[in-house]
């Protein structure tokens, strides 16, 4: 007896052992600088901790519908209608738990076996696991760094075939911090009207968005918003990680379907959370005030960690979005530390663990694998100490 292929084919994360050492690091009381966060440092505004307690006073611990409440989806169109300009109605709108739960619906409602999925990279290493769960085939397009890592129309029309049912496009991209402009995002929907291709665009990181406004590629044309199933979520914007809300919208097609195959698997996501994210959409004064505050407070922090690894010779492509900054080490391969030699970002990260007691992420799972990801979800201290770590480390790097 053996487990099924489709388990099989799934790649274990590279971050995995270093997240595990860093942890069991911290837990022995040595003092870890961390860049590999992938959520913000911020506590859930309290508005939306109050609509939680407020939630179970009222007895909101039963069933809801599978695909989300009715007045947390009216909240979620209103919010694609304002801030997306975006029209869509209730029924075109699933609630799953997480925006992974949501791209994981989006690729089985719309992908047969076989089917390929162009992933540009650098990307989220869970999008090709999801996509050959589904059955689907990841097709990856490797960008530019003189692109800031954003595929053009070029791209990704010669990167289309008779195979191709979809195409992922991450904006505010994680782990780059890349964001698409208008123009930018006309010249890649103006290739995708002329194929039978869907979009899946997962907006999770919208308003972590420094310099240019955030535009949704599904509001290019009809023709586009048809063809795309848009994916956010609370995690990233309201610091709601773990209450695990994410959502889609999609045309009616679609979201009938992923709604259906959610009712099997997970039903309805928790009540309570459904509630507290009716009430974190719906208060726009404490929400926006929020919203403002966390994305000066990463603007800060993200001009603190680009001039620090300028300072220290490092190469990177400056971040527009997200909190992610991703850092060059190809002048470090093949050097050495205290006799041990740095052949990969894997060996980089581990070794910065355990001699310099830094956790950042290597690309390598990110179609990367000459980077390293930094993440500047934390305070201006850990930055600051961090990096002044990282310096003393690079310091005594051999050739």
């Amino acid at each position: 007896m053996d487990i099924a292929r489709r388990a099989k084919q799934i790649s274990p994360s590279l971050t995995l052992e270093i997240t595990a050492r860093a942890k069991k690091m911290k837990a022995d009381n040595i003092p870890v600088v961390s860049f590999a966060a992938g959520e913000p440092d911020f506590n859930t505004p309290d508005y939306i901790i109050q609509a939680g307690h407020k939630a179970l006073e009222l007895g909101m611990t039963k069933y809801t519908p599978a695909s989300g409440t009715a007045e947390l989806k009216a909240a979620i169109c209103e919010k694609l209608k304002n801030d997306n300009a975006l029209e869509y109605l209730p029924s075109q709108i699933v609630v799953s738990n997480g925006g992974k739960h949501s791209l994981f619906n989006a690729f089985m409602a719309v992908l047969e076996v076989g089917d390929e999925v162009i992933i540009p990279a650098p990307y989220w290493l869970s999008y090709p696991e999801i996509v050959k769960m589904a059955g689907g085939v990841p097709v990856y397009v490797q960008t530019k760094p003189e692109n800031n890592f954003k595929i053009t129309a070029v791209e990704l029309e010669n990167a289309i075939t008779d195979k191709t049912k979809a195409f992922i496009l991450n904006n505010p991209n994680n782990p780059t911090g890349a964001v698409y402009t208008r123009s930018e995002l006309n010249a890649l929907a103006s290739v995708i009207e002329k194929h039978e291709v869907y979009v899946v665009s997962d907006e999770i990181y919208e308003k972590l968005n420094y310099e240019h406004r955030h535009h949704s590629i599904a509001a290019y044309s009809d023709i586009l918003k048809d063809r795309t199933i848009v994916v956010n979520g609370m995690s990233k914007t309201y610091s709601m990680t773990g209450w695990r809300v994410g959502y889609s919208a999609s045309n009616e097609k679609i979201s009938s379907a992923m709604a259906s195959m959610q009712s099997h698997c997970t039903s309805n996501i928790n009540a309570v959370a459904q509630y507290a994210s009716y009430i974190a959409l719906s208060d726009k004064y404490h929400g926006d005030a929020f919203l403002e505050d966390m994305r000066a407070t990463f603007d800060a922090r993200r001009a603190l960690m680009m001039l620090r690894l300028s300072r220290l010779g490092l190469k990177f492509i400056e971040p527009k979005g997200a909190f992610y900054v991703m850092v060059s080490i190809k002048q470090f391969q093949g050097m050495s530390y205290e006799g041990q030699r740095i052949r990969s970002a894997h060996d980089l990260a581990l070794s910065l663990l355990d001699n310099a007691q830094v956790a950042v992420i290597p690309c390598e799972s990110f179609g990367a694998p000459d980077y390293i990801r930094l993440s500047y979800a934390a305070s201006e201290k850990d930055i600051e100490r961090g990096l002044d770590k990282i310096a003393v480390y690079l310091e005594q790097l051999k050739q």
